[in-house]
């Protein structure tokens, strides 16, 4: 079966645009065909101080993983960009790629990796703003 994943990508560390293109290169190579891509943002780090702003993007992607595996893949995408390691308890970091799964169809869970809908989304607008871009109004 095919779902509609959305994902947030953000850098503030490098080449920030090329990094997001890379990475929406790899998400269609690993996990799914892309079939919407949000306008990229310029925003300030969101719950930490830093130097570097980020550069923000929504993507929508048609996938037949499951959630995990979009975790998995999408985590691997990361390291592979760089990423050293993960926010943990709310303490936030410069970082040159993270990508979070927002939504997965219209399925809700809750596991200890992985909680969809993303809980802290709407709180974010580095997250909403490109977020809404591509997706239907009546979906949110």
């Amino acid at each position: 079966m095919n779902y509609e994943l959305y994902l947030s990508l953000g850098s503030n560390l490098g080449d920030r645009e090329d990094m997001l293109h890379r990475a929406i290169a790899l998400i269609e190579e690993r996990v799914g065909m892309v079939q919407r891509v949000s306008t990229f943002i310029e925003t300030e780090p969101w719950g930490f101080q830093s130097k570097h702003p980020f550069l923000n993007a929504a993507v929508m992607v048609r996938t037949t993983l499951s959630p995990i595996e979009c975790l998995d893949r999408t985590q691997q995408i990361e390291r592979e960009l760089g990423r050293k390691k993960k926010s943990k308890g709310g303490v936030y970091h410069d970082r040159p790629i993270d990508i979070d799964l927002l939504l997965y169809g219209d399925l809700h869970l809750s596991t200890p990796r992985l909680t969809l809908p993303h809980p802290h989304m709407q709180e974010r607008d580095f997250v909403m703003i490109p977020l809404r871009e591509i997706l239907p109004s009546a979906e949110l």
